[in-house]
């Protein structure tokens, strides 16, 4: 128990510091890499206001176009089940929302908990599926990398681990819960160099796609 208590204190302590510090320098110089690379000077004429289909495009591009559901129907739902599962999980459990009032002293209504533990569960199951679907689909399988899987295990371990510590499965409690926070922290310190910084870039990237576009007067 002296183990897992100790090991469960460095999460908490010292590896929490570590974690946090890396994430926000790592996103600052990733986001200073795409900002100051700046825009390339267009003379044309504008036909369009870049603002505005900038922000439309920010929002419409969050729901697939028919023609992408028809495709990859497993893909656009499977997605959506397990990224709007880990985003519930995140911002709407009692002690992440706590852990978020400790940090930033700021707070927000939660979900119950059997309530957090039916998405839990069914974000587990969705990512599952994804990996399975990844490994079985000739071309994913062809076109992923150690990336992918790298990111999908962070991800994974997260919602597991997590689930495993409100179920107590594990024994003794202190190092579950250590586990839990110390995977959170390696998807923390991976997020500025993976393809998980696309949780920040991919608004950017919506709302210059928008702009671009709409400058044009064309559809995006």
């Amino acid at each position: 128990m002296n183990g897992s208590m100790e090991f469960l204190l460095w999460t908490k302590g010292p590896m929490f510091d570590i974690a946090l510090i890396v994430f926000a320098l790592g996103l600052m110089a990733r986001l200073a890499e795409i900002f100051l690379l700046g825009r390339a000077p267009n003379y044309a004429a504008p036909r369009g206001k870049e603002w505005h289909r900038g922000l439309r495009t920010l929002f419409t591009r969050n729901f697939p176009d028919p023609g992408t559901f028809q495709r990859a129907p497993f893909n656009v739902l499977v997605g959506w089940i397990w990224h709007l599962g880990f985003l519930v999980i995140l911002l709407f459990f009692v002690p992440h929302v706590e852990l978020a009032k400790g940090v930033l002293g700021i707070g927000w209504p939660t979900l119950p908990n059997p309530v957090i533990d039916l998405i839990t569960g069914v974000t587990l199951v969705a990512l599952i599926a994804t990996l399975v679907h990844r490994l079985t689909h000739p071309v994913k399988r062809r076109i992923s990398t150690s990336e992918d899987y790298l990111v999908w295990t962070l991800v994974f371990l997260v919602v597991l681990t997590g689930y495993l510590a409100y179920h107590r499965l594990v024994e003794p409690y202190p190092l579950v819960l250590g586990m839990h926070i110390l995977s959170a922290e390696l998807f923390l310190i991976a997020l500025p160099f993976t393809k998980l910084t696309h949780i920040f870039t991919a608004f950017i990237a919506r709302w210059y796609n928008g702009a671009t576009f709409g400058r044009k007067g064309v559809q995006s």
